[in-house]
């Protein structure tokens, strides 16, 4: 991993698929990397396929890492702390994900605007502990 890998982090809570777009471009954004487990939305325009289809006409691609998705969402209780421990014994996600990121600037996004109520914190301080820089967005 290069040593100046920025990686950014994003919700999509209470966005439009439009807003996430031009928060991903000012941000010089180049590849949107889907955390989520299942890439669904109820919100329009937020599941794989449409959502892969708007960030291509802005010139970002799109990448769906299901692997680093967080299956303990629907558990209840601390998934914060079962999707860290789930790291702990699958740390290829870890390595997936670097892989995944590009030096232009990559983007993990899940549902939650608010970093700190998502698994993808968890994942992002995972990928600290490996030399990445983490901005969220």
């Amino acid at each position: 991993m290069p040593k100046a890998l920025t990686i950014y982090t994003v919700g999509y809570e209470k966005r439009e698929p439009s807003e996430l777009v031009e928060v991903l471009l000012a941000a010089g954004v180049k590849q949107l990397i889907d955390v989520r487990q299942l890439p669904l939305s109820r919100r329009k325009g937020f599941s794989k396929t449409p959502l892969a289809a708007i960030l291509a006409e802005a010139g970002i691609g799109y990448l769906h890492l299901r692997a680093a998705g967080n299956p303990f969402r629907t558990h209840g209780g601390n998934v914060l702390a079962l999707y860290a421990g789930h790291l702990k014994r699958s740390p290829e996600v870890i390595d997936e994900v670097l892989a995944a990121a590009t030096p232009e600037r990559s983007a993990l996004m899940c549902l939650e605007r608010d970093h700190t109520e998502c698994h993808r914190s968890i994942l992002a301080a995972a990928l600290a502990k490996r030399g990445a820089t983490i901005e969220n967005l």
